[in-house]
C-alpha cells in the first residue's frame, strides 16, 4: 500500500426476534502470506438454523472461492449453482456482499442483492465507478451482480449491511417503507462528524442498535453491520520475562522503553526488572478483581504490570471464548484482553529465562511454559481477530 494504516474488521449483529442462531453469516479471513483479507457477509433466507446453513455454505464458498483469485463471474456462478432456489418466489435463498483488499492497496467489492454497500472518505460519501455483471447460464440467466474496484486512503470506512437494517421498522407508522439506505447512510455520516476516530466495532454497533430500535427492540429479521475502517494502527507491546542472559537486560528493557505504543508488563520478576534499569517505583494494588490471579500493579511509563504465565494463560482463554456477547470482567487478564482487542499491532517481546517457581510438579498440569502460551495467544489473535502480531525472544 502506498502509505502505512492497519485495516480494522467487524461486523455486529442481532438474531431475529427470539431467535438464538442467527441466518445472517459473516466470515474474514486474513492470508498472511499474500497480504491479502477477505471478508463475506452472506444473508440466509428466512431467519433460524435454516437460514444459518445457507448463509454459512454461501459464506465459505465466497471466501475459499475468492482467496483463489477466482473472478467474479466464477464465484458467483458457483455460489448460484451450489445453493437452491426458492421453488415459490424463484429466488436465491442467499444474498451476500465480499470485499478482498489485497497488498498492493485495491478493494475489491462483489454485491448480489444485499443492500448497496457504503464507502466514505471521511464523512463524504464516496462513490466508485460501479459495474454490473449478468449471469449466463439456464440456471442464473440474467441475474445481477454488482462491482467495483478502486484504492482506499486513510480514513477510509466501508459499511456494509443485510437488508435487516434497511428495512427494520417496516411496517410501523414512523418507518411505513423501512428505515433505508439513505437514512442509515445519514446515520453512519452523522456518527462520524460526532466521533471522526470512531472504531468499526462502535459504528457496527451504533447501526445495529438503531435498526433494533427501529424494530421496536424486537427485530423483524436478522439484523447484520459489517464494517471496514483503515486507519493509523494503534501499538500495543506485552513485555514478559526476563532474558536469558542477564547481560542484556538494559538492552532489553530499552526496548520497550522506546516502543511508541501502549506497554503491559506481565510478570513480577519482569516488572522488578523493569524498574531496576529505569529507576522507577512499583505502585502494588490490594484490591482483589480476579479470585485467580494477583492483583495488578503500575508504574510510570506502563499501562499495566501483572503477574505473568498464569495471567497469560487465562488471556489466552479468554480470547478463544470472546465474541460479540461476550462479558469481559475487571480482572488482570480481561484487562489484557480489553488492551489487546483495542490495539492493530500487537509485539510481544518474551524473555526465555525459566521462573523455577514453574517447575513445581505440584502446579497444575496445564501451566505451561511463556513460549508456548504467547504463540497460542498470537495465533489466535492473528485467526480469528486479525490482528498483526510480531513475538521476539530472548
Amino acid at each position: 500500500m502506498d502509505e502505512k494504516f492497519y485495516i480494522e474488521v467487524n461486523c455486529q449483529q442481532k438474531c431475529h426476534g427470539e431467535a438464538r442462531v442467527c441466518g445472517d453469516v459473516f466470515i474474514s479471513r486474513r492470508i498472511k502470506e499474500e497480504g491479502r483479507i477477505v471478508v463475506v457477509l452472506s444473508d440466509g433466507m428466512g431467519h433460524g438454523i435454516k437460514a444459518n446453513m445457507l448463509g454459512t455454505l454461501t459464506a465459505t464458498l465466497a471466501v475459499n472461492f475468492t482467496q483463489e483469485h477466482k473472478s467474479v463471474q466464477k464465484i458467483t456462478e458457483i455460489i448460484m449453482k451450489t445453493l437452491p432456489i426458492d421453488s415459490q418466489k424463484h429466488m436465491n435463498y442467499s444474498t451476500f456482499t465480499i470485499v478482498e483488499i489485497d497488498v498492493e492497496g485495491e478493494v475489491r467489492i462483489l454485491e448480489y442483492e444485499n443492500p448497496k454497500t457504503i464507502i466514505l472518505r471521511g464523512v463524504r460519501l464516496f462513490e466508485p465507478e460501479w459495474n454490473c455483471v449478468v449471469l449466463e447460464g439456464e440456471k442464473n440467466a440474467g441475474r445481477e451482480v454488482l462491482t467495483t474496484t478502486y484504492r482506499p486512503q486513510k480514513e477510509d470506512r466501508i459499511v456494509f449491511c443485510s437488508d435487516g437494517v434497511t428495512q427494520s421498522g417496516l411496517g410501523s407508522e414512523r418507518l411505513q417503507m423501512g428505515w433505508g439506505l439513505e437514512n442509515l447512510q445519514k446515520f453512519v455520516v452523522d456518527a462520524i462528524r460526532e466521533e471522526n476516530d470512531i472504531s468499526a466495532v462502535k459504528l457496527g454497533t451504533r447501526v445495529v442498535n438503531k435498526a433494533n430500535q427501529n424494530d421496536s427492540f424486537h427485530p423483524l429479521d436478522d439484523i447484520s453491520c459489517g464494517v471496514i475502517y483503515f486507519r493509523e494502527p494503534r501499538k500495543l507491546m506485552i513485555f514478559s520475562g526476563p532474558p536469558q542472559d542477564p547481560a542484556i537486560d538494559a538492552m532489553f528493557t530499552g526496548l520497550l522503553k522506546q516502543f511508541e505504543g501502549k506497554k503491559i508488563i506481565c510478570g513480577a520478576t519482569t516488572a522488578d526488572m523493569v524498574a531496576r534499569e529505569w529507576g522507577e517505583e512499583i505502585i502494588d494494588s490490594t484490591e482483589m478483581l480476579d479470585p485467580d490471579l494477583p492483583p495488578v500493579s503500575h508504574m510510570k511509563g506502563v499501562e499495566l504490570i501483572t503477574e505473568g504465565i498464569l495471567t497469560l494463560s487465562k488471556v489466552s482463554e479468554l480470547l478463544k471464548k470472546y465474541n460479540n456477547n461476550y462479558m469481559l470482567g475487571k480482572g488482570p487478564a480481561d484487562e489484557i484482553v480489553r488492551f489487546l482487542l483495542e490495539s492493530d499491532e500487537i509485539h510481544f517481546l518474551v524473555g526465555t529465562n525459566i521462573n523455577t517457581a514453574h517447575q513445581d510438579p505440584t502446579m497444575p498440569v496445564e501451566l505451561e511454559l511463556r513460549r508456548t502460551v504467547v504463540h497460542r495467544i498470537t495465533r489466535t489473535l492473528e485467526e480469528k481477530f486479525l490482528k498483526e502480531v510480531t513475538m521476539r525472544f530472548f
